[in-house]
């Protein structure tokens, strides 16, 4: 095996291109139709903070379907900029990835007091397993799926999703997944431009905290004197960054307690092995 198809395998992206006259213009695309699809998901997201529709997450409305299509066109677009570069074993876990991500965010944002949310989990794990693309594009469409079946509300925050997915898949390449510490740290990080991208939504769109938990919390801090804004950020960081840390936590875990005949399937792990595991594979 060649240098450079050992360096594109890690990477996840597949085996090496050809090489001939048009080599360039797949990458190019790729790249054009990602950045396309970035602008139009951040335009939605602005869109919605400017205009703060009321009535956005309470039904399947005019407002929430303007929202709903904003999202679907920017994730459609980076679908197809980031659909080459996710191995096609992948593409068989994600939807079991964003049942993952409904269940456990219903549950913890419905049903319990928690003030975390925890509907990341299967976005996490695939960015772990196969990168930063497959991460945001599984966030995107776990956030679109979940708005559309059981909470209108998520879809508003589909921006964060897909940060979260790319950030595990971006925390991953730089090995935060080989030690439980680097992964904890690295999710707390992580959680921060994650509140900072909510927090917006859910004081000028949502009045606060969405769930039982984070809106009590919400709550609680405009009781001591902050306004909503204030008080959501705050909440926000509190949470993101703890849910967060917690998230990377458990991925370690997950990944740790994987067989390794399942881990080789997917070469974007090979950056959260331990550097002596893989030099021993070497040999």
């Amino acid at each position: 095996m060649s240098k450079d198809l050992r360096t594109r395998s890690l990477s996840g992206q597949g085996p090496a291109a050809p090489t001939g006259p048009g080599q360039t213009r797949i990458p190019a695309l790729a790249l054009t139709l990602t950045l396309l699809g970035t602008l139009v998901i951040i335009t939605t997201y602005l869109a919605v903070l400017l205009t703060q529709p009321a009535n956005l997450g309470i039904d399947l409305g005019h407002t929430t379907l303007w929202v709903m299509v904003g999202y679907l066109v920017g994730g459609g677009l980076l679908a197809a900029g980031t659909l080459p570069l996710i191995p096609r074993s992948v593409l068989a876990l994600i939807p079991v990835a964003i049942a993952l991500n409904i269940v456990i965010g219903q549950i913890v944002g419905t049903m319990t007091t928690i003030p975390l949310y925890l509907d990341s989990i299967g976005t996490v794990m695939i960015g772990v397993l196969a990168g930063p693309a497959a991460g945001a594009f599984t966030g995107i469409l776990s956030n679109l799926i979940w708005g559309v079946t059981l909470n209108p509300s998520v879809i508003a925050f589909t921006t964060g999703a897909a940060f979260i997915g790319a950030a595990a898949g971006w925390a991953a390449r730089l090995g935060a997944f080989r030690t439980p510490w680097f992964a904890v740290l690295a999710g707390a990080i992580a959680g921060v431009p994650t509140a900072a991208l909510a927090a917006p939504v859910a004081a000028y769109v949502f009045g606060g905290g969405l769930g039982m938990g984070t809106g009590s919390v919400v709550a609680i801090l405009q009781a001591t004197g902050q306004q909503m804004l204030a008080a959501t950020l705050t909440q926000s960081l509190i949470s993101d960054v703890l849910d967060k840390a917690i998230i990377f936590a458990l991925a370690y875990v997950i990944v740790r307690s994987l067989p390794r005949r399942i881990l080789d399937r997917y070469p974007f792990t090979a950056h959260s092995l331990a550097k002596r595991a893989r030099t021993a594979d070497r040999r």
